[in-house]
């Protein structure tokens, strides 16, 4: 998958890591990422699709801390986290949020496989242990759109590594280390600017 990669992100892996602005933090991130994938999203469709997204994005900001304490480089555990939003797309068949073609699912969750048996994560069970103990809200699915899906978001290609494109658009397999002027007010709600997903 390719995905962003700035020094907001790595504010972000250590302010989710502080006691005090973890909370405001972890709110921020998944305002964001529902807002940004809500926008993807049919307009028709949106409303019903908020409450499960915020749910379903808090959950996978505990992924995200899991992948991170088991070693995972930043972007890898990030790319997780979005691994498991599109195993849940496409289980809704919301196929036009999708990050990456349905065709290469399975390729994703190879990738990753050790990680998601550990934590009972599957295509069919996005969460896995990561789920809450009450569940997420649900939404109505669109099923139709399995038969021949649409991805106008998704970016094919990219199911053998994760690729992380920078600030100036260059694209690195495997993500960038970590830069060393980080700090956690360049984190999405400890500063009054917005960060990308």
């Amino acid at each position: 998958m390719k995905i962003n990669q700035n020094v907001r992100h790595f504010a972000s892996r250590k302010a989710l890591e502080l006691p005090v602005v973890s909370d405001l933090v972890k709110s921020k991130l998944v305002d964001l990422h529902t807002r940004i994938f809500l926008e993807k999203a049919d307009e028709t469709h949106r409303d019903d699709r908020e409450e499960r997204l915020d749910a379903f994005f808090d959950a996978t900001m505990d992924t995200y801390l899991a992948a991170l304490q088991q070693g995972a480089p930043e972007a890898e555990a990030r790319e997780i986290t979005h691994i498991q939003a599109n195993f849940d797309f496409y289980n809704h068949g919301w196929t036009e949020m999708m990050e990456f073609p349905s065709d290469e699912l399975d390729d994703h969750y190879d990738r990753y496989r050790e990680f998601f048996e550990r934590h009972g994560i599957a295509i069919e069970d996005p969460l896995g242990e990561f789920a809450p103990a009450g569940g997420i809200p649900d939404a109505p699915s669109t099923p139709e759109k399995l038969d021949e899906p649409e991805h106008p978001y998704a970016e094919g290609g990219f199911a053998d590594d994760v690729y992380v494109e920078d600030e100036e658009g260059n694209v690195h397999v495997g993500g960038q280390d970590e830069p060393a002027d980080v700090s956690v007010t360049d984190a999405p709600g400890v500063s009054d600017e917005d960060a990308e997903a």
